[in-house]
């Protein structure tokens, strides 16, 4: 049956017709204001539909995937693709985080002035490839959008940002076609199993894609899929790339892959690897949990030995990634009511984490452009000359340990509150790397920001008006979640309960 209700395409394409609008109406970098101001015009009203597409989103309703936009893609004698987008309880708040971080980052792109057109092209083509991933329902149109991505995000790091750029890009982009070789096969073995002949992502759950006959052992698929969004998450021991492309990309690129595009490998799980073969899922849940907890404290210890600010940064969000997979693991219970707890917290934790390291990245960006080093020892005594930039780094910092009041804590707790009455021994030991948190958070912010002023840094300022608009968005959110936490639970939990109905 054909629908289209439009708002969903909107969402998804007004970032490319923006790029596509910069490349006709600028011309070459001597209109760079003009490209920056239609990026952010464009941004904005994303951003916007963003905040539509979550509010209309009835956690309500009996109908699970809303807002559809569906009609037939293609079809051949062999099987029919489809053009189908909707949200249902996992997406609509991960849209709306795209949206938020998408013009969060064209606004941290103000001062970019090398090649400004380009930049902002590619900007807004990653925000598309990523909105496409979160709503697209049809595996081809879904994996087109997982591709797409690559594209974009290889020129930023390659072309603007630092440090050993292109070596970071190709890294990069090496990991992620290795996932993506995974997750093909494994769509290509779903498409010619028996009695399927479609990509259609909600019949296939519907019917239990853990219950078809593929031409290769059905363990197999699974676990591609699994080995596809542990790349993209990532988890130990396929997380190298994760480090070196945060350290070498701009800031508002960091903004985005720490924001939204590790959360595509957990919606990716939540989404296919659980909402597909929850069965199998089921089964494996110890091995989740194991891997979970190793990634959580490995990561952990590797991050209070960082001495880079952004480095740091990067190696707490591979541990913060962990959580999402030690939620999942909360499944071990077959359904039970504590599995959907875990699970909430597990997709919390997606949009929670993307708002905290997102505004931790902008604080770090806005440091190194005024003190040009993100070297911590050599830093100190900021909070003096930049006091609205160390707030909003001193609440991402706390959120990001878990201070009860802001997001942060709300997703952790519900990840622990889970898992532990799955698998309570790891569990306690996953919850340790909290503890290791609070420390390299603490000791960080204290390095950086706070001690004796430096005199080579008394000509630093605060962060201006373009500069703390971001800021304020992000540290907004942060807090309303973690003072109104049922304004993203309510709706994650829309999502998680359909998953749970289908485990045997």
């Amino acid at each position: 049956m054909n629908a289209f209700d439009g708002i969903l395409t909107a969402v998804v394409f007004l970032p490319l017709a923006g790029a596509f609008l910069i490349l006709l109406a600028v011309r070459g970098d001597g209109n760079a204001r003009v490209a920056r101001l239609i990026a952010a015009a464009v941004a904005l009203a994303d951003f916007a539909l963003a905040v539509i597409v979550f509010t209309r989103f009835d956690a309500a309703s009996s109908e699970r995937f809303q807002l559809l936009d569906r009609f037939e893609w293609f079809s051949a004698s062999a099987f029919t693709a489809q053009y189908q987008l909707g949200v249902d309880g996992l997406s609509a708040p991960l849209v709306l985080l795209t949206g938020m971080l998408g013009f969060c980052a064209v606004l941290a792109s103000w001062g970019i002035s090398k090649r400004v057109k380009e930049y902002f092209v590619w900007l807004l083509v990653l925000q598309t490839s990523v909105m496409g991933v979160f709503v697209s329902l049809d595996f081809l149109l879904f994996f087109l959008f997982w591709e797409l991505e690559l594209i974009p995000m290889y020129f930023l790091i390659s072309i603007w940002g630092s440090g050993r750029r292109q070596y970071s890009a190709m890294k990069f982009l090496i990991f992620t076609f290795l996932g993506s070789a995974f997750m093909l096969v494994a769509i290509l073995a779903l498409l010619l199993a028996d009695n399927v002949g479609h990509l259609d992502m909600i019949k296939l759950a519907e019917q239990g894609a853990d219950a078809v006959r593929t031409i290769i052992p059905l363990s197999v698929v699974f676990w591609f899929f699994f080995i596809a969004f542990a790349i993209k998450l990532p988890l130990l021991p396929v997380h190298t790339w994760l480090p070196d492309a945060h350290t070498d990309a701009p800031t508002a690129v960091s903004v985005m892959l720490a924001g939204v595009l590790l959360k595509m490998g957990g919606y990716g799980l939540l989404r296919i690897t659980v909402g597909m073969f929850p069965n199998m899922a089921v089964d494996h849940a110890l091995a989740f949990t194991i891997l979970a907890v190793v990634t959580i404290l490995y990561a952990a210890v590797i991050t209070v030995r960082q001495t880079d600010l952004k480095r740091l940064i990067a190696y707490s969000s591979i541990s913060h990634m962990g959580l999402v997979l030690l939620g999942i693991g909360s499944i071990g219970l077959a359904g039970g009511g504590f599995a959907a707890v875990g699970l909430t917290g597990a997709s919390m934790q997606l949009f929670t984490h993307g708002a905290i390291t997102g505004l931790l990245f902008l604080g770090v960006g806005l440091i190194y452009d005024r003190v040009h080093t993100r070297y911590i020892p050599d830093l100190g005594g900021l909070a003096h000359r930049m006091p609205l930039v160390a707030v909003a780094f001193i609440i991402a910092g706390l959120a990001s340990l878990g201070l009860p009041g802001l997001s942060g804590f709300v997703s952790e707790i519900l990840v622990f509150l889970g898992a532990f009455k799955a698998y309570p021994l790891l569990t306690a030991l996953g919850a340790f790397g909290i503890v290791i948190t609070a420390g390299y958070i603490l000791w960080m912010m204290e390095r950086a920001l706070f001690g004796p002023q430096r005199s080579r840094f008394s000509h630093v300022k605060d962060a201006g008006l373009i500069d703390a608009a971001p800021l304020a968005i992000l540290v907004i959110s942060v807090i309303v979640i973690g003072v109104y936490p049922a304004f993203l639970t309510d709706v994650f939990k829309a999502g998680i309960e359909p998953i749970l109905a289908l485990m045997s």
